[in-house]
């Protein structure tokens, strides 16, 4: 079987290999356009004059993936207009998102002055959107074709090396453009790009419980993109617009210190959690909160896991900390030492993603073969070591060399650490929800870490650059500390 088989049923049927090159595909497909909402748009905000607070205010653009569960039953429940008539649920949901990735991109292309902020911020959660949307799809299918542990350790390694290649390639290469062409050009660029499969998944065969013409398929399913991508925008800017006014009611500025708030926030997820359980414990297979298509597959991670789904929250939000608070602020410190857009787009290529690949491909293969606290633990200190290589980067005189050592030993840690990570996730999963649960999981272990990092601009005012990253690796190192509590945690037996 080839990549170009097809989801559902037919999707079993893909050999390993066409598995690994499905996921190489999809991976490259949803890597392209996160850094153009993140790191580079940080970037291009700090090259027109905009506060650090301010920039650190724009990470929380990156919040709207750790919330993809609202969104994530409805993929597996409903059908994309014409696309999902021809190619079947999974891939009409992945073409859709990447015409929204493609539109996203064109905006922040349109706006790269920067002269109306909310207008940038619009086009960046439609784009984080999207991306997120993507990954739902493509989420979901993975944890259907890899049901163990064993065969998912491949398919990650495969779907992290194109979603990490993509993301390294779109980091550098936009960077080299912009300092060449400008920032609209270099969104322009990666565009084009984000859409490049799009023609691929068109030319697939058709799903085997589908039917009807290509032709009238794919003009239908354009058509109700256009509808949807529209109604989307509409929604985002209405709901943006009622946030800045509350902001704006509250006296939240870019000169506000949002960190005690923001750590108060963080708490409040535990606190309903724990008042929860009890409730959830005793629940029967007949209560309607097991049986909710809109909660009941989030239901069942804490009715399997008991109390022990705090432990395990807490664990999955230390550990991925450090990469996203490299994330937030890793660039800006860059640039403030000296170092020109080129120079960083370059160690964000060939170096980046050598080190990042080599990363993936050690966490997948030992994986398979080492025990899994082992792997999480050595995954932690990598990426930890990675986050304190920016404080020893900081007091080195600019050069290309130090740059690579310290871009190579953050990628390395974060490759290796994801790989992990990921399989991790993938086997707290309920076989009977493997969407929505994979995307409630992967989406509350972001969900503190970038909390904080919207508030990173604050913290860096507090405790300067060497402080901050110190921090952040040493919560990523503090996760191996709840090994021994979240290992032996076994989900609770299914009952009739």
């Amino acid at each position: 079987m080839s990549i170009t088989e097809q989801s559902g049923s037919s999707a079993s049927l893909l050999t390993p290999r066409g598995q690994m090159a499905l996921y190489l595909l999809l991976g490259f497909a949803a890597g392209l356009p996160f850094y153009m909402f993140s790191t580079v748009l940080a970037l291009r905000l700090t090259a027109h004059g905009v506060g650090l607070v301010l920039i650190g205010f724009f990470v929380w653009v990156t919040l709207l993936p750790t919330f993809k569960f609202l969104w994530a039953p409805l993929l597996d429940r409903f059908d994309v207009p014409g696309f999902g008539r021809f190619w079947g649920r999974r891939r009409g949901w992945i073409m859709l998102s990447q015409l929204g990735i493609f539109t996203a991109m064109v905006g922040l292309a349109i706006t790269a002055s920067d002269r109306s902020l909310p207008v940038t911020a619009l086009f960046a959660v439609l784009l984080a959107f999207w991306t997120t949307t993507l990954e739902i799809a493509a989420d979901g299918w993975r944890i259907e074709l890899a049901p163990t542990q064993e065969a998912q350790g491949p398919v990650v390694a495969a779907n992290l090396w194109g979603y990490r290649s993509a993301m390294v390639a779109a980091s550098s290469g936009s960077l080299l453009v912009a300092d060449a062409a400008g920032w609209g050009p270099a969104y322009l660029v990666i565009a084009a790009a984000a859409f490049a499969p799009f023609p691929i998944l068109a030319a697939m065969r058709p799903d085997p419980n589908h039917g009807g013409g290509r032709g009238v398929a794919l003009l239908t399913g354009l058509f109700a993109s256009a509808v949807i991508l529209c109604a989307a925008a509409v929604a985002t800017a209405a709901i943006g617009w009622v946030l800045l006014a509350l902001a704006a009611r509250m006296g939240v500025t870019a000169k506000s210190d949002a960190t005690a708030a923001v750590l108060v926030i963080c708490l409040v997820p535990f606190i309903i959690m724990a008042l929860a359980l009890p409730r959830i414990r005793r629940a029967r297979p007949g209560d309607w909160i097991r049986r909710s298509a809109a909660i009941g597959p989030y239901v069942d991670i804490f009715w399997r896991f008991g109390y022990g789904t705090l432990p395990i929250l807490l664990f999955v939000s230390l550990y991925r900390m450090g990469d996203v608070f490299a994330l937030a602020l890793s660039k800006p410190l860059v640039k403030s030492l000296g170092y020109t857009l080129t120079q960083i787009g370059v160690a964000d290529g060939a170096i980046a993603l050598a080190a990042s690949m080599i990363g993936v491909a050690a966490g997948g293969w030992m994986v398979t073969r080492w025990p899994g606290a082992w792997v999480l633990a050595f995954g932690a200190i990598l990426a930890a070591v990675g986050n304190w290589g920016f404080v020893w980067l900081a007091h080195q005189q600019p050069s290309n060399l130090i740059l690579y050592i310290a871009t190579a030993s953050d990628q390395v840690g974060n490759g290796f650490a994801g790989a992990v990570f990921v399989v991790y996730l993938s086997m707290l999963v309920n076989p009977r929800f493997p969407g929505a649960q994979y995307a409630f999981l992967s989406g509350f272990a972001f969900l503190l870490p970038r909390l904080l990092a919207g508030a990173s601009g604050s913290i860096e005012k507090s405790i300067g650059y060497d402080g901050f990253f110190m921090l952040s690796g040493g919560l990523s190192a503090a996760a191996a500390l709840l090994l021994p509590i979240v290992i032996p945690l076994k989900p609770r037996a299914e009952d009739a």
